[in-house]
């Protein structure tokens, strides 16, 4: 099993997520005999160990996520076995890999909390090896390795492929090898990939950033924006198809600058026109673009694209024009209302998300109304609301900073609002069908119905009921079904047929 339960240990969860590799050694393993390798058992009939059993434990963004995936398969085809789930639970693990965010404030603390827990199964188990990678590996370096002399390998996010020479040379020299590069030397996608999910699948388009936001320590950690040549994006989404993938959602730190290194400001609109010739791809969704470059024609090719789904992450940050300023944010609150505004003509139905930063240095009464007035304007399906968290080495941070207490009643005033807004939003839902792609059970049930759950084609997520008698729909199934009612952050779909509800699987 690649997915194990989540098991807690101490004071934080060993969240297992399947992941990836590197090495592009001329001797490479065909894939049947990697699957051998792998799951052939031991004279005992224990599960194969490989080289080693291995979980991931990620944190942060989809772009985490997704290289946790690039993580796992650059491990398995090196060897190592992914964690049973009797393994996993019982800490039966060779090797743990932590990959690292540094978005927020308290990373460090989170990261050495963590890793310092880690130390003491290690004392239990002086073979397990640790590995730190991504963000805060690419910012901590050697003072990862001398603060926790227990990790045995240390790399950054361009690194990913080095892995297993790290941990092999940490086994001869029995001290932490470190590795991180500033340059992109090969795009992560080119590295084998342990998906965590067979029907949905993500797929990097670009890495970096080129933008210089005074907040984001992101083009320190990433770099500058790297593209990938369309042809491969669309080689690798097929390939995903092929192995099962019905949804794709397409990763970079800015996806709709795409193509702008080359001189293509159309290359992002191309992109998802191409993705809807794909035979087998049911649904496209992106994530995040930037409403500087949010263009005319990415609009027309997501509302005249059948397979593009009318999903958009839009991030604000800021309603208030001076401290969208300070932010060095390159659009005013009324170019991304009108931006809103076109979407909603061409797309009516379109579910719009966004983050917002509360407190950012020198933020006024005066400014944080003005965010509340755009929001209440924008109307957004959800928003991921942040308390501002200084990144040392950003701009932002040699700010003055304001006090907790006004930040703090900043923060609720504009969670209960958009508390409200969503809930609104969600109400609309009521009595309509929508169409789910199912992704798992919901666990919830009572006497007479059981329930799937999945997402509409907007994103928002639905548990739907199965009537008695039908058969439970299948992971990758869609179901068509009439809401019955809208909760806080989700819909419930119980339809009755025999009240003229809309009940329907489509395989």
């Amino acid at each position: 099993m690649r997915k194990a339960t989540p098991v807690k240990y101490g004071l934080f969860v060993w969240a297992a997520l399947p992941l990836a590799w590197c090495v592009m050694n001329e001797d490479m393993m065909t894939e049947a005999e990697r699957a051998l390798k792998l799951t052939e058992p031991n004279e005992n009939g224990a599960p194969a160990r490989g080289k080693g059993v291995f979980y991931v434990h990620t944190l942060g963004c989809q772009m985490n996520v997704h290289d946790s995936e690039r993580i796992a398969g650059v491990l398995e085809a090196d060897g190592y076995v992914p964690a049973t789930e009797e393994q996993y639970l019982d800490h039966d693990i060779d090797l743990i890999v932590m990959n690292t965010c540094a978005v927020r404030e308290n990373a460090a603390e989170r990261m050495y909390g963590t890793i310092g827990l880690w130390a003491e199964l290690k004392r239990e188990r002086p073979n397990l090896q640790i590995a730190v990678g991504g963000c805060m590996a690419q910012l901590d370096r050697e003072k990862i390795a001398k603060k926790a002399p227990w990790v045995d390998a240390v790399f950054g996010t361009k690194n990913i492929g080095s892995l297993p020479q790290l941990l092999d040379q940490a086994r001869i020299e029995g001290h932490a090898q470190v590795k991180v590069k500033e340059e992109l030397n090969y795009f992560p996608s080119q590295l084998p990939t342990d998906r965590a999910s067979k029907v949905s699948s993500w797929v990097a388009i670009s890495v970096g950033c080129n933008n210089t936001c005074t907040f984001c320590i992101v083009p320190t950690t990433r770099g500058k924006e790297h593209d990938r040549r369309p042809g491969d994006i669309l080689a690798e989404i097929r390939q995903c198809v092929e192995e099962g993938a019905k949804e794709v959602t397409l990763l970079g730190q800015n996806v709709n600058s795409f193509g702008y290194g080359i001189g293509d400001r159309f290359a992002f609109s191309k992109l998802l026109r191409a993705c809807g010739e794909i035979d087998g791809l049911e649904r496209v969704r992106f994530t995040s673009p930037h409403p500087a470059a949010f263009t005319d024609d990415v609009i027309a090719a997501m509302a005249e694209t059948p397979n593009v789904m009318h999903q958009l992450h839009f991030p604000l940050q800021s309603g208030s024009d001076r401290i969208l300023r300070a932010m060095r944010r390159s659009y005013r609150s009324a170019k991304f209302l009108d931006i809103l505004r076109k979407i909603r003509e061409a797309m009516p139905d379109a579910q719009i998300s966004t983050d917002i930063i509360v407190g950012f240095p020198g933020e006024t009464e005066e400014d944080f109304q003005e965010t509340l007035r755009v929001v209440e304007e924008a109307r957004f399906s959800s928003a991921f609301t942040f308390i501002y968290s200084p990144r040392p080495g950003t701009p932002a941070a040699e700010m003055e900073q304001i006090p907790h207490d006004v930040v703090q009643d900043h923060f609720e005033r504009l969670v209960a609002l958009q508390e409200r807004i969503t809930e609104e939003n969600l109400k609309t839902f009521e009595g309509r069908d929508v169409e789910v792609m199912v992704t798992g059970a919901s666990g919830k049930k009572d006497a007479a119905t059981h329930r799937v759950t999945g997402r509409e084609k907007t994103g928002v997520l639905v548990h739907v009921g199965v009537p008695e008698g039908e058969p439970m729909p299948q992971v990758g199934d869609f179901v068509t079904a009439t809401v019955t009612h809208a909760g806080r952050h989700n819909l419930i779909a119980d339809p009755d047929p025999k009240a003229g509800q809309t009940y329907a699987v489509r395989h």
